[in-house]
């Protein structure tokens, strides 16, 4: 449980945000069960129920209701609580801490009787867990049953079936009743329990013992399979080894990865994981990323790069300084991004969760209409018609059809989760999908955004070397592309910048800083000619450059321009490919830059692309606006482009991007490459069709069902299979997302 965040709620009470662990729940009914009766207790609000990550997280006054008789209330369903430090080591400053729990509530806890309930179930074979035995144990009573009643007689049977049926209904009987006490009359315990009840009355124990077994099968079949789509969150959490080698003062030692802390230096062996996010301080080694973002090379690095936690060192030892700490490297923020998405919940799944609290009620009416019309008022058999009844009651849980979304929004994210493509919810998924135009930012996203150096030029009687000077003083100390591009070229040749002090970024037009002891700038052509220092003929020299393609800046000090500087920036080597990719799609394609219109043309014309050109940061955003009419997906990397992503129908940020972009995104692209673009969308494509496929499912066979039922073609049994039936078929049918590859056209 997690209450660290603390905020008043009004004048008399203070609130806290509590996190709980919640296992047992495999569908989209049991977190509405869960939710629905504790967001009926005095001081509950904010709550937030999340069955794929097992989680529940809610706003309470414990002034009002205790965290205790939040746990209890979940217990009383049936479902195993436990604090959320135990999985993930946070603190609860409320004081109801880990193993917390009074003698008592296990007491409870423990006569319940409910196979959720049992946390140490995870990992374990299906006849191990709680629901696993209680397949069996339903089982072998029936087994009994019908074995006495063929060794005996079948009255002596009859009593056999029912004592069975009773014995196997009693646990989902008092998960029902404790439902009921919550105020949730229509659950799937409740209609369960009376159509088994009711079975029992018309003389038809042998089937209410049969329905009981069958709806155990079914509980370890819909855990089987969400617990599947649940393995595939925590293999990305197992990708990051739980230990480190720290070299201190030439000495190694193993020590918890968790405890490393930043500017720590580990040493990654040859053939082993990575323990942290880092960079590398000595040694050369091929690293496999695919683990973390799906790229199948291995990828050279040496001292200065990057490496992530979670890859693999193929060749040779590497030193690494640790950059980031355990709980923001690179595999926990995209754990968390998955995690967190499944809140973020998409249009269809807001209808399907509406439309499901009206359809369990209206087939519960239809069922009692069905047990009356009838003999009432058509002479029919009152057996005949209480049985048809029963048996519809046990269509009217809506389970798979609530579990049809997020069991394929889940195993989208999950599968894009392996392959790079990060994607924050189901609404982002669903906008994903109907995207018909994707703006590109230039640099770093269309281009490698490494530009070099190609030409100095020298204006009014400088130098090379004073120009350089000059401009790598101004750009010291900056990640910006250019101006590590500038720097760069300084050092390759031996110029050392001159001191600098306040540097300070003019949004869009260029950098100006103290440079030994007057002011010196470094920026665009257009801001420099209207300060007044450059002539004509400087101005015709950087146009016929930008003409070339090339990205043109002005070295100058008060009054004086010293000379231009030159540079290049190389489209990706997959960007054509991606823009193809993207026409097959039906997706149309615009660059959006804030380089000058020459430099953007020639880009554009090798990519065969539409641009913009000359954008500030507020123009790209208009520019945005001006399509967005029509879904537009932008693609950024940089602080600049931090507006438009997030005015933009879905923002997708590059993963080479500044953590502001990868903030304020929608989606993330891991591996730089442009074609990741329109796998993405592929991907969101293929999740909804799932969707279509999944509620198609869900709801074709509740209607078929419903339709022979009533006729009397369908019992009970069949009944039970076509509720459980569905929701591992619909389960299941989203899991083959998880084989979905989407870089595959077609």
């Amino acid at each position: 449980m997690n209450s660290d965040t603390k905020t008043p709620a009004n004048a008399a009470f203070d609130t806290m945000i509590f996190e709980w662990t919640v296992s047992g729940m495999d569908c989209g009914s049991c977190a509405t069960k869960v939710r629905g009766a504790v967001e009926r207790l005095s001081g509950v609000s904010d709550i937030e129920v999340l069955p794929m990550r097992e989680r529940m997280r809610l706003t309470l006054d414990p002034s009002r209701t205790s965290p205790e008789k939040v746990e209890a209330t979940v217990r009383k369903l049936g479902y195993g609580v436990s604090t959320a430090d135990d999985t993930h080591g946070t603190g609860a400053s409320s004081g109801h801490g880990k193993g917390d729990h009074s003698e008592a509530s296990e007491e409870d806890h423990g006569r319940i009787g409910h196979a959720h309930d049992d946390p140490a179930d995870r990992g374990k074979s299906w006849y191990q867990t709680g629901k696993g035995r209680l397949v069996i144990v339903t089982g072998a009573l029936l087994a009994l049953a019908w074995c006495i009643e063929l060794l005996t007689s079948q009255d002596i049977g009859l009593w056999a079936f029912i004592l069975a049926c009773l014995i196997g209904v009693a646990p989902v009987a008092r998960r029902a009743f404790a439902a009921l006490r919550a105020g949730l009359p229509f659950t799937i315990e409740m209609l369960m329990t009376i159509a088994a009840v009711g079975a029992l009355f018309i003389g038809a124990a042998e089937e209410a013992a049969l329905v009981v077994f069958l709806f155990a099968v079914g509980e370890v079949l819909e855990g089987v399979a969400a617990d599947r789509a649940r393995a595939s969150i925590r293999a990305l959490s197992d990708l990051v080894p739980k230990s480190a080698l720290l070299v201190e003062n030439g000495t190694t030692r193993e020590v918890d990865a968790a405890t490393l802390q930043i500017g720590q230096v580990i040493l990654a062996r040859p053939g082993a994981r990575i323990a942290a996010d880092g960079e590398v301080t000595e040694g050369t080694s091929g690293v496999d990323q695919s683990p973390v973002t799906g790229e199948s090379v291995p990828i050279t690095r040496k001292p200065g790069d990057p490496v992530f936690a979670g890859s693999i060192n193929a060749e040779a030892a590497l030193h690494i300084r640790v950059t980031k700490a355990s709980e923001n490297n690179t595999i926990s923020r995209i754990v968390a991004l998955v995690e967190e998405a499944e809140s973020a919940r998409a249009p269809t799944e807001r209808f399907i969760d509406r439309f499901s609290r009206w359809y369990m009620p209206t087939i519960v009416g239809l069922s009692l209409l069905v047990v009356l019309v009838p003999p009432l008022f058509a002479g029919g058999d009152w057996g005949t018609w209480v049985y048809r009844g029963l048996a519809l009651l046990l269509i009217g849980c809506p389970c798979a059809l609530v579990i049809s979304v997020p069991a394929s929004i889940a195993s989208g994210l999950s599968s894009g989760a392996r392959r790079g493509l990060l994607m924050k919810g189901g609404a982002v998924i669903e906008a994903t999908a109907k995207i018909a135009n994707v703006a590109f930012d230039k640099t770093g996203t269309l281009t490698a955004g490494r530009p070099v150096v190609t030409n100095v030029v020298p204006l009014n009687g400088t130098t090379e070397a004073d120009i350089l000077a000059v401009a790598s003083g101004v750009e010291a100390g900056s990640s910006h592309p250019l101006a590590e591009a500038i720097t760069t070229y300084a050092q390759e040749a031996g110029i050392a910048p001159l001191a600098s002090s306040g540097a300070r970024a003019i949004v869009g037009k260029g950098v100006e800083a103290t440079v030994g002891d007057a002011l010196a700038w470094v920026a665009s052509p257009g801001f420099a000619s209207d300060a007044g220092v450059l002539d004509d003929a400087g101005t015709d020299v950087a146009a016929r450059m930008e003409d070339e393609g090339k990205t043109v800046v002005v070295v100058y000090r008060e009054g004086r321009a010293l000379g231009l500087i030159a540079m290049r920036d190389e489209a990706r080597a997959d960007a054509v490919e991606a823009l193809r990719q993207l026409k097959v799609l039906g997706v149309d394609g615009v660059m959006l830059t804030g380089d000058n219109t020459r430099t953007a043309a020639a880009i554009a014309g090798h990519l065969g692309i539409d641009f913009k050109a000359d954008l500030m940061p507020e123009d790209k955003v208009a520019a945005i606006r001006s399509i967005a009419r029509e879904g537009v997906m932008m693609i950024g990397d940089g602080i600049n482009d931090a507006p438009a992503l997030a005015q933009a129908s879905v923002g997708v940020a590059m993963g080479s991007g500044t953590d502001v972009a990868l903030e304020t995104a929608d989606a993330a692209i891991l591996r730089n490459r442009v074609t990741d673009v329109a796998a993405m969308i592929r991907l969101a494509r293929a999740t909804m069709g799932n969707i279509r496929q999944n509620v198609t499912i869900a709801l074709g066979l509740k209607a078929v069902f419903l339709v022979t039922t009533v006729f009397g073609i369908t019992g009970l049994w069949i009944a039970i299979l076509a509720d459980t039936g569905a929701t591992v078929l619909v389960t299941l049918n989203a899991l083959r997302l998880l084989r979905f590859n989407p870089e595959r056209e077609g």
